[in-house]
């Protein structure tokens, strides 16, 4: 299937199930969820797997197991590929990467690299890059220095960060319907190549069993 865009009807059937979250809604609209939401982001991101790798779409269903909001069903329909984010609901398009859950490992080495003159330094100049394109970088964050760090380091905020990510939103607009909304994608993705590759070098994957 080619990407011709994410359809109006995407975008309509978001706000019916922000409005009504149940399985009475969801079974009357499944047909809609499958063409004009599940299809169009499949079609995506098969066109962006040559460059950025296989995808995964998650389940549109939630997990309410151990949560008080007992409603049963997703928002928004998102999807991932390596450290590449992207999800469409009823407020528009929104684009991510970066490291969304950390173990005590992973964050150890981020600290140690963000301490490291050279590797935090390059890091600050990725983080100031983004922002100066409009990205906003955030991530769960100590409200004071982490233990064993001065407060006076130059990189004091960067090392408060126990997870990091950056991400962009864009509200519904003339070319979400389109194969440029594909295009956007696909260049927030590669302006995200530099945060990527630097947390993959100085973060990797825990080592910690699950």
């Amino acid at each position: 299937m080619r990407f011709t865009g994410f359809p109006e009807a995407a975008l309509v059937f978001y706000e019916g199930l922000e409005a009504d979250n149940s399985k009475t809604y969801w079974t009357n609209h499944r047909q809609t969820y499958e063409d004009s939401v599940k299809a169009p982001m499949q079609a995506m991101l098969a066109a962006l797997e040559p460059e950025f790798g296989p995808a995964t779409i998650y389940r549109p269903y939630r997990d309410v197991r151990f949560s008080k909001d007992k409603r049963p069903y997703k928002t928004a329909v998102a999807a991932s590929a390596g450290g590449y984010y992207v999800q469409l609901s009823a407020d528009g398009l929104m684009v991510a990467g970066g490291y969304y859950d950390t173990a005590s490992d992973q964050v150890d080495r981020l600290r140690r690299a963000v301490d490291d003159a050279v590797q935090g330094g390059a890091l600050e100049r990725i983080v100031t890059t983004l922002r100066k394109s409009g990205w906003e970088v955030g991530g769960q964050r100590l409200k004071t220095r982490p233990r064993g760090y001065d407060a006076d380091h130059p990189r004091i905020e960067l090392l408060k960060h126990r997870t990091l990510i950056a991400h962009r939103h864009w509200e519904p607009a003339a070319w979400l319907p389109t194969a440029r909304a594909k295009q956007r994608v696909e260049k927030a993705w590669r302006e995200l190549a530099d945060l990527d590759r630097w947390l993959s070098a100085n973060v990797g994957a825990s080592a910690q069993p699950r």
